[in-house]
């Protein structure tokens, strides 16, 4: 269920089981950085020949020893080869419907800020888009992902550490920032926002 996969991907970020943090952060790092040496298609193929050449040299394996022990044990892989991998169609509707609902909800979304349907959610918009054209002239898009990947396992366990601490800091500086808003849309007109 939903819950569930939510608890799995916090207890993941915050490091409560070592060893498979570990791996998936390990393995997720190093595909990206395999990312920024080698094309997609190039590391897709290296992986790929890595996995075959585990199962193939395992298979091998296997059927020497039953053929030393003269058992008849079978295929190494029966258990997996026996079981069903097909999606469900009841699942991908799920999943689909839940990308439509997010994709409608950033096309209206996109539609409002570039339509200037609230002028101060607009020039905010416009603010991110023109810091975005800085943060892409010094970072490519997966420097970005590797930062968001090391970020997202790294963020949490230290917030939980210190957390103290950041939520002085971060409410001084969300103050400081409502602050400086709130003068901005005194001093020029038509930025205030309309009572809702």
């Amino acid at each position: 269920t939903r819950g569930q996969r939510s608890y799995w991907l916090v207890e993941l970020v915050y490091w409560r089981d070592v060893k498979t943090t570990g791996v998936v952060f390990g393995a997720a790092l190093l595909l990206l950085l395999s990312l920024s040496v080698c094309s997609i298609v190039s590391v897709g193929s290296y992986v790929g020949l890595a996995l075959l050449s585990v199962t193939i040299c395992f298979r091998i394996y296997k059927g020497i020893l039953q053929a030393i022990q003269k058992s008849d044990e079978g295929h190494p892989f029966r258990l997996y080869l026996d079981q069903e991998v097909a999606l469900s169609a009841d699942l991908v509707h799920k999943y689909s419907d839940g990308i439509l609902q997010k994709l409608n909800w950033t096309i209206e979304e996109l539609r409002r800020l570039f339509l200037v349907q609230d002028l101060v959610d607009s020039i905010k918009f416009a603010i991110l888009m023109w810091i975005l054209t800085y943060v892409g002239a010094l970072f490519n898009g997966l420097t970005l992902l590797i930062l968001g990947l090391v970020g997202a396992f790294s963020c949490p366990i230290i917030y939980e550490k210190h957390q103290a601490q950041i939520d002085h800091y971060l409410a001084l500086v969300t103050n400081q920032v409502k602050d400086i808003v709130e003068k901005i849309q005194e001093k020029v007109p038509g930025l205030k926002r309309k009572a809702e």
